[in-house]
């Protein structure tokens, strides 16, 4: 069986980024990437539909303070033109109008997708951040020790998490059956777990992992064929590792012997520890939820929660991307007052599942975990939905990308119309944004 070395999550983002994708200068950059590879979208398609044969011209250079001229591959007709041939006409015409509904829905994807902040993100864009402390399970053909499968016995595996922190543990289980969904005699023959080492790194001893199906500790039931065991570094020989920790599990269903992997990320080092009440503030036409953090190191920090409606409807994710200095700090949580509009969550608001972790660039692990907390944190006010603002998030950069986007629908809009005077309704038809969809739950 293959590990179950996980996809690295982090932080919202507008791609999202939730809490899954760790921020460094992509993250950071991400929305201007966005507009540059939009750009280049455009241009490519643009040169792609130029007509047979005939090369796209250079765009003229633009004197300082002159009106902005459209790209040759934007030109319509010169001014005092002749109208073309029927022939020319039919095949022209259909190119330019592409071009505009290209252009526009680059403008209207953009103006859509960063409507709130990164901060604050529909969880419908991550629904791998729903149920974060959810189990991951796994079924697959029986993977035989010394390699090869065999599929006539299928391996049930799950592990109540991926990433640990210091004074966490995590269980794995793992069950046999046939194709039929019966289930097979199982039994576990040895578990051990070592942290996987780079050069450099010292060894460290391996632990011996207890698996039985007696229905103590990680085991839920007696005697159901699923054999549990439980992970916990920091009572280990394992406590100081800082790593990925895999544990090997050999069994036999019969005479056939099989082995299974599971793999955590764990870190020892305690960056941070949360401390205090949170509270909640209605702000600039969002709500906020602070929470206090004793801060043992400095750098950045990574916190996301999620946020459901008073119908236990998950909505959204929130998140906090800033640097806090040691000492006691507040970690703000926005959920974005249009966010809400559009979601139209019933309050109160639970806030549940947040995690946490110190971000270390160019080191693997890449983060130092703060504790998670599990479940419900906070329960929220009540408040009327106008009295959160409608507005879109606005920002320098956002406001940029708008305008030239902009620009180049108006040059297209200008080509087609230089071309095909007389088609007023396709012009307007081919740059119009469809409607918002709003937050979808």
């Amino acid at each position: 069986m293959p590990s179950k070395r996980p996809k690295r999550p982090g932080a919202a983002a507008p791609s999202g980024t939730p809490s899954g994708t760790p921020p460094g200068w992509l993250r950071r950059h991400r929305a201007a990437l966005t507009g540059a590879l939009v750009a280049l979208v455009a241009l490519a398609a643009a040169l792609w539909w130029w007509p047979s044969g005939a090369a796209a011209p250079a765009a003229p250079a633009r004197q300082a303070g002159s009106a902005p001229r459209a790209p040759a591959w934007f030109d319509g007709l010169p001014a005092g033109a002749a109208q073309p041939a029927p022939a020319e006409r039919a095949n022209r015409l259909p190119e330019l109008v592409q071009q505009l509904e290209l252009v526009s829905h680059t403008l209207c994807s953009y103006r859509d997708g960063t409507r709130y902040p990164n901060s604050s993100r529909p969880i419908s864009e991550h629904p791998d951040q729903v149920r974060p402390n959810d189990p991951v399970t796994e079924s697959h053909a029986m993977r035989k020790d010394g390699g090869g499968t065999d599929a006539s016995v299928r391996i049930s595996t799950s592990q109540s998490r991926v990433f640990l922190a210091s004074g966490e543990a995590a269980a794995f289980s793992l069950t046999a059956t046939d194709n039929e969904g019966r289930k097979l005699p199982l039994f576990v023959t040895r578990a051990q777990a070592r942290g996987l080492n780079f050069q450099g790194q010292r060894e460290v001893a391996p632990v011996t992992l207890a698996f039985a199906d007696g229905g103590v500790g990680a085991d839920a039931v007696a005697g159901d064929g699923v054999f549990s065991g439980l992970l916990a570094p920091a009572q280990t020989g394992l406590a100081g590792f800082n790593g990925t920790i895999r544990t090997e599990v050999k069994y036999s269903v019969g005479e056939r012997t099989g082995v299974v992997l599971f793999d955590v990320i764990y870190t020892p080092e305690i960056p941070a520890t949360w401390s205090g009440q949170i509270r909640e503030a209605q702000e600039n036409g969002s709500l906020n939820f602070y929470m206090k953090a004793e801060v043992r190191r400095a750098g950045r920090y990574i916190v996301t929660g999620r946020v459901d409606d008073a119908k236990g409807h998950p909505f959204a994710l929130a998140t906090f991307n800033d640097t806090l200095a040691v000492g006691t700090r507040e970690v703000r949580l926005t959920v974005f007052g249009k966010l809400m509009r559009d979601a139209e969550p019933v309050f109160p608001l639970t806030l549940r599942d947040i995690d946490g972790y110190l971000l270390k660039e160019d080191t693997d692990p890449d983060r130092a975990l703060m504790a998670r907390i599990v479940g419900p944190a906070y329960v929220s006010k009540s408040y009327p939905a106008k009295s959160f603002s409608d507005g879109e998030w606005q920002s320098e950069e956002r406001t940029r990308y708008l305008t030239e986007l902009g620009k180049d629908v108006e040059l297209a809009k200008a080509a087609l119309s230089g071309y095909a005077p007389d088609q007023t309704k396709l012009l307007e038809t081919a740059s119009a944004c469809p409607p918002s969809k709003g937050a979808a739950q």
